[in-house]
Order: structure tokens, then C-alpha cells, then sequence
């Protein structure tokens, strides 16, 4: 069964950083994408960056860029997005989902961790 479990949310205060991390299990990371998505309260899923089975990442979100980026480690079967520099406005369930290709489209991928809250308050 395709599994992914995220972690590393929790609360920082505004400038700080956090990792968050996506565990896969059922497949590996050298197979599908993996789109890193936010959901503020009373918002829709927002797409931030994917990253690319083979390597690299795209980002789409003009928000984060610069502050936030993805990588994986094929070896622990794990995706992390990086986030720096965090902002208020970051606040957010963040999720992970597996897919084909590369989108920022929510209904362009299969599978869907059951997502990490982040908080950014003073």
C-alpha cells in the first residue's frame, strides 16, 4: 500500500526555519513526483514546488521562492521542504502527495500524506 506520512511541523516564531518531512513507503521516490501543497484556514490547497523523481525540483509558488526548497533522500525513502525565513502568513496545514509528473495541480497526483501543521507566531 502507497503511504506518505509527514513530519516536522509545529510552531516557530516569524524568521525562523523548519524542515518538514515526507516518508514514503509502497513505492519509491525514484518513481513518482513529489509536490510539496499548503492549506491556510479558509483557503484552498495552494501548490509551492515539486519535486522531480529524477532530481531537481520546480517551484510555483512566487510566495516561498527563495525561502522554501525541496530535496529527497532515496535512501531513507524521505522528501523534505526546507523553509526559511518564515512568515505569518506561512501558517498552514502543509502536505506531500505523490504523482506522475510533476504540477501544481491538486488533482494531478495519486497520493496524499494526511498533512503537518505549521504555525508562525510570535
Amino acid at each position: 500500500q502507497l503511504q506518505l506520512v509527514e513530519s516536522g511541523g509545529g510552531l516557530v516564531q516569524p524568521g525562523g526555519s523548519l524542515r518538514l518531512s515526507c516518508a514514503a513507503s509502497g513505492f519509491t521516490l525514484d518513481v513518482y513526483d513529489i509536490g510539496w501543497f499548503r492549506q491556510a484556514p479558509g483557503k484552498g490547497r495552494e501548490g509551492l514546488l515539486c519535486i522531480l523523481s529524477s532530481g531537481g525540483s520546480t517551484n510555483y509558488a512566487d510566495s516561498v521562492k527563495g525561502r522554501f526548497s525541496g530535496s529527497k533522500d532515496n535512501a531513507n525513502n524521505t522528501a523534505y521542504l526546507q523553509m526559511n525565513s518564515l512568515k505569518p502568513e506561512d501558517t498552514a496545514v502543509y502536505y506531500c502527495a505523490a504523482g506522475g509528473y510533476c504540477s501544481d495541480y491538486v488533482s494531478e497526483y495519486d497520493y496524499w500524506g494526511q498533512g503537518t501543521q505549521v504555525i508562525v507566531s510570535s
